[in-house]
């Protein structure tokens, strides 16, 4: 099976999974933490060298507080469960706004935790504009995601089919997957057939 070196995932349908089983929006999103635990085992078991999560964007911040409080919570958690792990852990968003955490801003720079292992980029208050803005670097501009390489294969849980305004330039030449089954009732096996399905890609890159 040919593993892609780059993943990216888009977890969606936490808020839908949480209506459908009886309870409020906002219990969904811790729900989501597990599921995200399970996926970056799964992968480094198969080899795959960097991934990159969508945490929450800047659009999501217009949500009623409760749902904004409950993803916000569900991401600091997250960070810090993926701190205990082998891995190169960047937190990538807009800090300039009150809606960054600051328990997230000290991983804003590239932390290494036990081997590194992995690379993981986890996207939190990201939106697209604040990427593409640009910001002066010694050599001049420099995209804000520039630290975070293309990526092969996006999967996104939960149905639909657009990138949300996922790393668009790191996502240019990226085959994308998409699972039915809502973000929290994750299993490897999604993995597995994405990744399968990824194997039967002729991959060109436009060439």
């Amino acid at each position: 099976m040919r593993v892609p070196e780059h993943v990216g995932i888009i977890p969606d349908g936490n808020r839908r999974w949480a209506v459908g089983n009886g309870l409020k929006k906002e219990d969904g999103y811790e729900r989501g933490i597990s599921p995200g635990m399970s996926l970056f085992h799964t992968c480094q078991k198969l080899g795959v060298k960097e991934m990159s999560f969508y945490g929450f964007t800047a659009d999501n911040t217009k949500r009623p507080s409760l749902q904004r409080q409950a993803f916000t919570k569900a991401c600091i958690a997250a960070v810090k469960v993926l701190s205990k792990e082998d891995a190169s852990l960047l937190v990538a968003g807009n800090t300039e706004s009150a809606m960054f955490p600051e328990e997230l801003l000290p991983y804003t720079t590239r932390k290494v935790f036990g081997n590194g292992g992995m690379k993981i980029n986890f996207l939190v208050n990201y939106s697209w504009e604040w990427d593409l803005g640009f910001k002066k670097g010694n050599v001049g501009p420099k995209l804000q995601t520039s630290d975070i390489s293309r990526i092969d294969l996006i999967i996104r849980w939960g149905g639909r089919r657009r990138l949300s305004g996922f790393l668009p330039i790191q996502s240019v030449y990226s085959d994308f997957y998409v699972v039915d089954d809502y973000w929290p009732d994750f299993t490897p096996r999604h993995v597995e057939e994405a990744f399968a399905w990824y194997g039967k890609q002729d991959v060109t890159l436009g060439g």
